[in-house]
């Protein structure tokens, strides 16, 4: 069955993320020994974090050097961007190791974007992993004397060095003077690359295809024919996937063009029960293969320029979206990166309810017959309040039956945007917690213990456990003696519980979570299930190259490295406030791409 597209516009996911946020550094760790007896150890690693957002250059060299980023690197990336955005300079580090080349991309990241995805141009999401020359960067020699470095930099003019990293990049010299003729000298780098942009759609270069070859050229002149034929080729095929033609499906360069990543319709990734779809191959990249597996998840509706980003970074694999209202009574539209095989998965049984009647029969006695809804939207962060429910009673009441058609559209909008149940006469009510982890795949009470607000917001936040048990199914015949995982921002334990549903032993977790209430429910449900071994940490600064290097011996490696960070920042619906992978709790994506690449890194060394 051929998929359509869309751009997602249905209102399941039109409300605010809610996300924990950053909890204040403790004075130091408390610690529990490792080997300690008991189902759980935990080992709660307080923040190194910057004190107000700021920091000294020295401490702050000194942190990123224990997270593994050379100390040149670092350096060169606070006198890049500076020092008062943690987030920025992380995501600049990252971006310098992925391409390979410290020096490459300038200071683009303090706009919030990565300058080879500026337009999400389909040339630009090419494989950067490997763009060095053949030889191991772990091979080079770095100048010890880092004097010379600094005075070149302060004799270079903002001017020379904006036109170096441009032409480095693969375009003409008059190109970047023309583009900072138009800008101006202060301009960011991502601003200079989209005038380029600009004028090449507005036609004042030949042929783009034509332009993109001799571009291409150019870059690739310094890397030999074959890594040259090799992205070549993969260029071709991102064509191929995001629209076949030669701009692909760039985005508008005004910023119009706010959902730039085409959703599939419907929604079913490579396959769903009950789907019949043409048989889906895909071929990994090399460096993404397992072991580790990894699983990463986000809300489909982004930011633009968001999944491409992800995808980059995370080997260029193609997002796997999935609307949860396929398995369930309630939609939950998610985008999945993952290295898991695709075929022979199995669902969870029995099969979730997939409609609000056959889920919650009582709701029926008082259901109205033009309350047309089936499903729930997206479970939120977040309940309607007391005063919505009484307006939407008081209305009804003073309305005939059944109410006129302007009525009915209020109440019905709102009863779709919040999730309202009917459960009496003219009377609506939010779902219960418990009702919500129904819905969402926990056991009864999974959440029980700490506040209602607290509930919704962390159920709001989770995983849907039956999507992801579907995903994770084929790891049971791989794994008959049980898994050891890392879980970075694991919430309240979706993928955990996805696990267990499955019959999947966990023989070692290791969990990261900033959030108390979220750490204080998984212990909870691991004590009463659980007999392996659970190691909480609180701060994910924590987890330097080191001490994963410990874990990985200690464990014998990570079969799976699971994580997500659904937040406000990346929710689609939330236009206002959202700050796409530059947001305090998205920028959490870099530390999960960093703490994954060293695992492996790790497990190489085994």
């Amino acid at each position: 069955m051929s998929q359509g597209l869309t751009s997602d516009s249905d209102d399941s996911d039109k409300f605010e993320w809610e996300s924990d946020g950053e909890a204040a550094p403790s004075s130091a760790p408390a610690l529990r020994n490792l080997d300690a007896p008991g189902p759980s150890t935990l080992e709660r690693q307080s923040s190194n974090g910057w004190a107000n957002g700021e920091a000294t250059s020295t401490s702050l060299v000194e942190e990123y050097v224990t997270m593994g980023f050379p100390k040149e690197m670092v350096v060169k990336g606070i006198k890049e961007i500076g020092h008062d955005d943690a987030n920025a300079l992380l995501e600049l580090l990252l971006t310098y190791k992925v391409l390979g080349d410290e020096g490459a991309l300038g200071n683009c990241s303090t706009s919030g974007c990565a300058c080879p995805n500026v337009q999400d141009d389909d040339d630009d999401d090419l494989d950067f992993d490997n763009w060095d020359n053949d030889n191991d960067t772990g091979g080079r020699e770095h100048n010890s004397d880092s004097s010379g470095d600094e005075d070149f930099l302060q004799e270079m003019s903002a001017k020379d060095e904006k036109i170096n990293l441009l032409v480095g990049m693969g375009f003409s010299e008059d190109e970047a003077n023309m583009a900072m003729t138009t800008c101006g000298v202060d301009a960011d780098l991502c601003v200079l690359v989209d005038s380029i942009s600009a004028s090449w759609v507005a036609g004042d270069c030949h042929s783009r295809n034509l332009f993109d070859d001799q571009v291409m050229d150019r870059c690739f002149d310094s890397f030999g024919e074959r890594k040259k034929a090799r992205l070549m080729e993969e260029r071709k095929k991102k064509r191929k996937r995001y629209g076949g033609g030669a701009h692909g499906n760039r985005s508008s360069l005004d910023g119009s063009d706010d959902e730039q990543m085409l959703l599939p319709n419907p929604m079913v990734g490579f396959n769903l029960p009950g789907y019949r779809r043409p048989s889906v191959m895909r071929m990994l990249p090399q460096q993404a293969i397992g072991p580790p597996f990894f699983y990463y998840e986000n809300v489909a509706r982004t930011p633009r320029g968001v999944w491409e980003t992800i995808s980059r970074f995370l080997y260029d694999i193609e997002p796997e979206f999935v609307d949860s209202m396929h398995l369930s009574a309630a939609a939950r539209k998610r985008g999945y990166i993952h290295n898991l095989p695709i075929e022979n998965r199995s669902p969870l049984l029995p099969l979730p309810p997939k409609t609000i009647f056959e889920a919650f029969p009582h709701y029926k006695k008082w259901w109205p017959s033009w309350d047309p809804r089936r499903q729930f939207n997206c479970l939120q962060t977040t309940m309607a309040s007391a005063k919505t429910t009484e307006r939407i009673q008081c209305l009804l009441a003073r309305s005939s039956n059944p109410p006129p058609p302007s009525v009915q559209k209020y109440v019905i909008d709102e009863c779709r945007k919040w999730n309202l149940v009917w459960v009496g006469k003219n009377k609506v009510a939010p779902l219960e917690p418990n009702e919500v982890e129904y819905l969402l795949g926990f056991p009864r009470d999974h959440t029980r213990g700490v506040g209602k607000t607290e509930r919704y917001k962390s159920l709001g936040n989770s995983f849907h456990v039956d999507t992801v048990a579907y995903h994770l199914s084929v790891l049971r015949d791989m794994f008959p003696n049980g898994v050891s995982v890392l879980s970075l921002f694991t919430g309240i334990g979706g993928g955990e519980v996805a696990l267990h549903r499955l019959g999947i032993h966990m023989r070692a977790v290791v969990s990261v979570e900033i959030g108390e209430a979220n750490r204080r429910i998984l212990r909870g449900w691991w004590d009463q299930t659980q007999t392996g071994t659970l190691i909480e940490i609180a701060d994910v600064k924590s987890l330097t190259p080191d001490i994963i290097a410990s874990y990985v011996g200690r464990f014998g490696g990570f079969d799976l490295v699971i994580g997500g960070s659904p937040c406000n920042n990346l929710a689609g619906s939330n236009r206002h406030h959202r700050d796409g992978l530059e947001g305090e709790q998205s920028s959490l994506f870099y530390h999960y791409f960093r703490i994954l690449d060293v695992v492996k890194s790790a497990m190489a060394r085994m």
